[in-house]
Order: C-alpha cells, then sequence, then structure tokens
C-alpha cells in the first residue's frame, strides 16, 4: 500500500507523509527530498528503525542512500540518493559546497547570558573537529 499523497498548499507539489517519521517533498530521478521530523534517529539505532529503514519499507521497490544527515532531534530537509552513482555525485557536490546547508536553531526559552547567535561558514580543524571560521564582515 503507497503512503497517503496530498498536495503542498500554495506549490502544487505532490507530497507523501510517512506517519510520524518524514515528508517525501519532491522527487527527482536520482534522489528525493524528505522533510525528516524531530525525534526520528537517521541511522538504526539499538533496534530502532532510522530514516532510511522507514524510507525502504514505505517503498520497497525503491533503494534509498544516505547522502548527509540529521541528528535524532533536529527536523529538516535531506537529500536521498536512489543510486550508488546519484550518492557519490551528491556527496561530490555537498563536498564542493555546490549544494550548501543551512540551519536555523529555534528555542522557546531566553538564551543564558554565555549563549548567542552562531553567524558564519565553519571547516574541519586539523585534529578533524568543526571549528568556525572567522566573519567576512
Amino acid at each position: 500500500m503507497a503512503p497517503p499523497t496530498g498536495i503542498v498548499p500554495d506549490t502544487g507539489m505532490s507530497i507523501h507523509h510517512i506517519d510520524g517519521v518524514c515528508d517525501i517533498l519532491d522527487k527527482q530521478p536520482g534522489f528525493w527530498v524528505v522533510n525528516k521530523k524531530s525525534g526520528i534517529d537517521f541511522h538504526a539505532d539499538q533496534g530502532t528503525p532510522g530514516l532510511i529503514n522507514h524510507l525502504n519499507h514505505a517503498f520497497p521497490a525503491e533503494s534509498f542512500l544516505p547522502v548527509h544527515r540529521l541528528d535524532k532531534d533536529t527536523s529538516g530537509l535531506l537529500l536521498v540518493a536512489r543510486s550508488p552513482e546519484a550518492a557519490q555525485q551528491l556527496s561530490t557536490l555537498f563536498a564542493e559546497q555546490q549544494i550548501r546547508k543551512f540551519y536555523l536553531a529555534l528555542s522557546d526559552k531566553k538564551p543564558k547570558k554565555k549563549q548567542g547567535w552562531v553567524i558564519g561558514d565553519m571547516a574541519k580543524s586539523r585534529n578533524g573537529n568543526w571549528k568556525l571560521l572567522q566573519s567576512k564582515k
């Protein structure tokens, strides 16, 4: 049985819902655009299926490969490849920053004094950790 289908308001874009897990916002020949819900693991964890497992179960005729990920408590858009070739091409585009990621943090609490905005680009440091780069402004 196929997941329910609806229409995204004002776009006419077809959308598939996988209850409590994600929405499929767009389907391209090499990849799908998926809106992952908060609280869903990207990778399977201790017997709990991850996003890719949910997609493979909902669409058994498809084969999905991860290109990038979001943490369990983070919601947002992901590109999910439909072939190893597409996964490699998308990974290369991310690495070359031809596809860019943007994050927006929302909170229902007032930040503490030592907290604040993080604005700028990030890069890997020599030890492999991510570091915030100096602003160009």
